[in-house]
């Protein structure tokens, strides 16, 4: 049986218009389908919530039911607590949980590791509140540094107290034993020269810890003037001279410098007589302490050698922290405060400069301090307090200087 030809040609047309309405139709299906699915997903946080948020001025992260991060600011990222969409820190998780669960906004200081391999602490407060009706909204506020100052201040104020306990006893001990042998004139002399000894070291504690204290409330780039070197060294010398004397070590100038700093003389005065003090204070009787003086490249160059034991690896990371003492029975025999170097580096940071060390065990110790040269305009008034070579920083230059002869 034959085919009309125009029958199969109506009936294909019709075939191909119902695939192409089929087709449309499911495009259109498919394609609401997805902009419900988008509208579902997409976040909608209050009225209002996100214009605050902006301008809260802390780090924020807003996540959803399921700890998804819905929004967060680029601190909170900065700090190592969002990665992706994911609220990085347990402890954090924990916290969005109970509040999510009891409805009651919570408030935390945490500290948690920094970073994703963990090196490193960061100190946060943290505030949790829901917002609205699905999310819940975590404050950060960084407490890294303020945690840092306040253990230190802690650590400090322990070390004073402990510090002072020491010779405070000790002359209380004495004056008993004192009282207690009045008829025996070689123990009370015996014992009257020990408290002037914890006397004197309970002076020089104080003394130091006014001295820190002053350092800190300084502003050398306010109450500056150009410095000489040169004269700095010589009064220290001739302030370390007695110790100097009582070792019978010598101690030797090198060099001039006509670059002058610009700072405060008589820390930079503290400063050299510091170092050339510990310099004796370690160094064996019948020795030398070398002074050197150099300037390059801007920079002036103050260094200070021993002869003495030297230090190891660990000590050298420690010895400009307040109250550390390489060795603490002999530091304590010698008068040792140890607060000298820690004065130090304060003072050389508050002059833009820096303080190094060199050492190894038997081979004694090299303290540098680098101050920049002074620029011109920094100081209009001449060289100022401290600052003419005068003859005493003739005296010393290049010269041994054993306490006995000087």
């Amino acid at each position: 049986m034959s085919v009309d030809p125009l029958l199969m040609a109506v009936v294909a047309g019709l075939i191909g218009l119902a695939l192409g309405v089929s087709g449309m139709l499911a495009f259109s299906a498919s394609e609401r389908q997805r902009r419900e699915a988008v509208d579902v997903v997409e976040p909608t946080l209050p009225d209002g919530a996100a214009e605050v948020l902006s301008v809260v001025g802390r780090a924020f992260i807003v996540v959803d039911g399921t700890d998804g991060v819905v929004r967060a600011s680029p601190g909170a990222y900065a700090f190592g607590l969002v990665r992706g969409h994911t609220v990085v820190h347990q402890q954090l998780r924990e916290l969005t949980a109970r509040v999510r669960r009891d409805g009651v906004i919570e408030e935390r200081q945490m500290e948690l590791p920094r970073g994703p391999l963990g090196q490193g602490t960061l100190v946060i407060a943290v505030r949790v509140a829901p917002l609205g009706q699905e999310y819940i909204l975590l404050l950060a506020d960084d407490r890294t540094e303020i945690a840092r100052t306040e253990a230190v201040r802690n650590d400090f104020v322990a070390n004073v107290s402990h510090e002072l306990k020491t010779p405070v006893g000790a002359i209380s001990l004495l004056a008993e034993a004192v009282e207690s042998s009045p008829d025996d004139e070689a123990a009370v002399r015996r014992f009257a020269r020990r408290m002037q000894k914890e006397s004197a070291r309970l002076a020089a504690l104080v003394q130091d810890i006014i001295e820190l204290s002053r350092l800190q409330g300084t502003d050398v780039v306010q109450a500056g003037a150009a410095v000489n070197l040169n004269t700095a060294i010589a009064d220290a010398v001739d302030r370390s001279r007695l110790p100097a004397e009582s070792k019978n070590i010598t101690l030797v100038v090198g060099s001039n410098v006509d670059a002058p700093v610009f700072g405060d003389a008589s820390q930079l005065v503290t400063v050299f007589r510091n170092l050339i003090d510990n310099a004796i204070r370690y160094s064996p009787e019948n020795t030398q302490v070398g002074i050197g003086l150099r300037a390059a490249d801007g920079l002036v160059t103050v260094s200070v050698s021993d002869q003495g034991d030297g230090m190891s690896p660990t000590d050298q990371e420690r010895v400009f922290e307040r109250f550390y003492r390489v060795d603490a029975a002999r530091s304590r025999h010698t008068g040792g405060t140890g607060l000298g170097l820690s004065i130090v580096k304060h003072i050389v940071a508050n002059h833009g400069g820096e303080v190094t060390l060199w050492s190894q065990p038997g081979k004694g110790s090299t303290f540098t301090v680098r101050l920049p040269q002074m620029e011109d305009g920094q100081d209009d008034a001449g060289l100022g307090t401290g600052a003419a070579k005068g003859p005493q920083a003739e005296n010393y230059i290049g010269q041994e200087h054993r306490g006995a002869t000087a």
